[in-house]
């Protein structure tokens, strides 16, 4: 996540200080950047979506009053699809308030970050938060689904909160494998959130009977069977190459692709497949993700004999992908860390985060690092997803 910090005070600029110190030890921040003063000047230049500006901060936090704020941020503001994450946080520190794209925007799970750093009470007022639910889009963002027709969200969360029973079908298509069903039942339970059930058709719960150009047959292997039609579904025109996830209820639909989720692997010679495997177990705990979420590793072409990558990339069942010297000279990335000793040695600023993000990449129009570079144990560990 990429945040922006703003203040206006200077008891203001100080808790900006200490909160930007402190979001800078995690991980999952990829970049912070702290603003004092110019308020209305400083978020329109953040809201600024040129070629020029290539840190685009996915959350905004304004230390100031929540109307100050507002109005500062309203005319940059579009939709929830889009919109950044705000965040509202007073001068002493009390209250940090998630104002703007609390789901999609991760500005609740920000929030609730935020609140146990600087020991403040969290003030969330979405729905389903509020009701100890999980909103749909909160599963998306969970696990790294895009949502193919938002335009549903709302009536699925309504759905949720009024307890209605929400299918949720995993691996419509080969070759991604969603084999992390218990990682979402235990989440599903944490969150009293009984009324959605999981069927995998991997698991033969509920089978595909026959495809064709405007429909899949659904076999249940308890109930009849029911077509879904993919071909115009609200106005959506696709395919069933198209969405990897389905969920239903009442003859709504709405459907996800998985995001490709790639973790960049550097090591220092002869490493240990335990310290390799341990690395990345750390990084998908940080990001509180399952290691069956993972789609592949990467690591660079001068790692591609490295034992103890390959074992645990063998040992994992994930692929492997070699990324080129060349193909990581070519990438332009402002995000990305410098190691010296790499650069001088092969002339290249790393290993683990251009990786990731090359592989990432492929087959969709970019990527983005959700974790940038760990080192533990003489292993480097980042990870990224395609968007």
């Amino acid at each position: 996540m990429k945040i922006a910090i703003l203040s206006v005070s200077e008891k203001g600029k100080i808790l900006s200080s200490k909160l930007k110190s402190l979001l800078s030890k995690d991980p999952t921040v990829i970049w912070i950047d702290a603003f004092h003063k110019n308020v209305k000047e400083n978020i329109d230049n953040i809201f600024i979506d040129n070629v020029n500006n290539p840190v685009k901060y996915d959350a905004i936090i304004g230390i100031m009053a929540t109307g100050i704020l507002v109005r500062s941020i309203a005319k940059n503001i579009k939709n929830k699809k889009i919109d950044p994450a705000v965040l509202a946080i007073d001068d002493n520190g009390n209250f940090t308030i998630s104002l703007l794209s609390g789901h999609l925007g991760r500005a609740n799970d920000l929030t609730l970050k935020i609140a146990k750093l600087i020991d403040s009470q969290p003030v969330i007022t979405t729905a389903t938060d509020i009701n100890n639910k999980i909103g749909i889009d909160s599963l998306s963002n969970k696990y790294y689904w895009d949502i193919i027709n938002k335009n549903e969200i709302l009536s699925f969360n309504k759905a949720i909160l009024d307890e209605k029973t929400i299918k949720i079908f995993l691996n419509i298509n080969k070759p991604h494998n969603i084999n992390y069903k218990k990682d979402m039942l235990d989440f599903f339970k944490n969150n009293e959130s009984n009324t959605l059930e999981i069927i995998d058709l991997k698991n033969k719960e509920m089978s595909i009977k026959s495809v064709d150009e405007k429909y899949i047959l659904f076999k249940n292997n308890k109930n009849k069977d029911f077509n879904l039609n993919i071909i115009n579904y609200n106005g959506i025109d696709f395919k069933k190459s198209d969405f990897d996830i389905f969920a239903c209820f009442d003859k709504k639909y709405i459907f996800f692709k998985q995001r490709k989720l790639i973790v960049g692997i550097g090591a220092r010679a002869n490493i240990e497949n335990e310290k390799v495997l341990n690395g990345i177990k750390i990084a998908m705990n940080n990001l509180n993700l399952p290691i069956e979420r993972i789609d592949g590793i990467a690591t660079a072409e001068i790692k591609s004999d490295e034992k103890g990558i390959l074992e645990t990339a063998k040992k994992l069942k994930i692929p492997l992908n070699i990324v080129s010297l060349d193909e990581i000279r070519d990438l332009n990335n402002p995000i990305i860390s410098h190691s010296d000793f790499v650069r001088e040695k092969f002339d290249i600023p790393g290993v683990a985060e251009p990786s990731s993000l090359i592989v990432a990449k492929k087959d969709s129009n970019s990527s983005k690092l959700i974790h940038r570079k760990m080192a533990i144990d003489g292993v480097t560990v980042a990870v990224a997803v395609s968007k």
